[in-house]
């Protein structure tokens, strides 16, 4: 059974990041930390029946980029628990209310987050991934198959490269160089690729072009995953398209992508970020041998700014509770009605606000 009220959902969530918190006092002064709280609430204007929502919770897993302090939850009136999918780090705050009840639901989540590089330039001893892990990661979804098209255009771009290391860069300068940014793309795009190859149109945003870059290399034999974020504060290396432009970071959603190396285990990889530089950076419309476009291209290699907060790593998400189909994954929040599974970029039917607030000098 669900939690009924405010304190029950409290006490429920408390247990899922207890030992979270308690990291809290053992690692606020490391350094090179900052602590952000980015709150989400939902409220869905025009109920229907029983209404459903689901908010993606921060990260479930810690990693070199991010420690997930907590994630709490509200949901007055309604029934409110948290559904987690270990292997792909994906927590799903899921919220069921009865006819008649006013549907909001509010998730906080509190992170820690630390810049993030890797040193391509020499090899390392990073853990290696398990059979399974590398199965995991390699597997084709529905929208990131890898065979057809996306096999033949992976062979034809690493044909030349004799290492991990070298292929991945190689998809990597393959998609800077041959996709674009489409501002007229809804939201962030699906990551459609077969269709993208197949249509020619390549075209997008960071969910159709950083999942460009995973099914590629998942087809190149390098495991690879997208992992669904926001941005969280403004960028403090000079780019302002690559950060929150305020507190209010409703429209900042941002997928970015990573890669496994044997010798160097997990590295950033975020190609969609410099195409967005190119088109998006002032003035705009810069060209390839623009200094900051350049920068961009050389950092995004092995390297993330974290002024972002990452969701999960999650493809074909079934949303708890929902009969209706998958999300191609859950980086916006969801809502159903008894008429059906809600637009969530559609304001008329469906309203929620995100803020996100650094708190690094509270935790300290």
């Amino acid at each position: 059974m669900y939690p009924k009220n405010r304190r029950d959902f409290l006490r429920s969530s408390a247990a899922a990041i207890g030992s979270l918190s308690v990291l809290r006092a053992a690692r606020k002064q490391d350094a090179g930390w900052r602590t952000f709280e980015v709150v989400t609430r939902v409220e869905v204007l025009k109920p229907s029946g029983n209404t459903r929502v689901w908010i993606p919770a921060a990260l479930i897993r810690t990693t070199d980029f991010q420690r997930t302090l907590s994630n709490t939850f509200e949901a007055a009136g309604g029934a409110a628990r948290i559904v987690q999918t270990p292997a792909d780090s994906l927590g799903i705050v899921a919220a069921e209310f009865p006819a008649g009840v006013r549907p909001v639901l509010t998730v906080k989540s509190r992170v820690a987050t630390k810049d993030w590089a890797v040193n391509l330039a020499s090899a390392g001893r990073p853990a290696k991934l398990s059979s399974a892990e590398r199965a995991h990661w390699l597997r084709p979804t529905k929208l990131l198959p890898t065979d057809g098209i996306v096999k033949e255009k992976a062979v034809a771009i690493t044909r030349n490269a004799t290492t991990d290391s070298s292929k991945a860069r190689a998809i990597y300068e393959w998609i800077v160089e041959n996709t674009f940014r489409n501002p007229k793309t809804r939201g962030c795009g699906i990551g459609n690729i077969r269709f993208m190859l197949e249509s020619g149109d390549l075209g997008g945003k960071c969910a159709d072009l950083n999942a460009l870059f995973v099914g590629l290399a998942r087809a190149s034999g390098l495991p690879a995953r997208d992992v669904y974020g926001i941005r969280v504060a403004p960028s403090k290396l000079g780019y302002k398209s690559l950060g929150a432009s305020s507190d209010v970071v409703t429209k900042a959603q941002h997928c970015r992508a990573e890669v496994f190396l044997d010798e160097h285990g997990w590295i950033a990889v975020d190609p969609a970020d410099v195409r967005k530089v190119m088109l998006e950076e002032p003035p705009g419309h810069r060209p390839f041998d623009d200094t900051m476009v350049s920068r961009a291209r050389t950092r995004l290699f092995g390297s993330w700014e974290m002024n972002w907060m990452a969701y999960n790593f999650a493809h074909d998400v079934a949303l708890p509770g929902s009969a209706a189909r998958p999300v191609e994954f859950l980086m916006y929040p969801q809502a159903e009605t008894a008429e059906g599974r809600l637009d969530s970029l559609d304001a008329d039917t469906f309203k929620y606000e995100i803020h996100a607030e650094e708190v690094t000098a509270q935790a300290a």
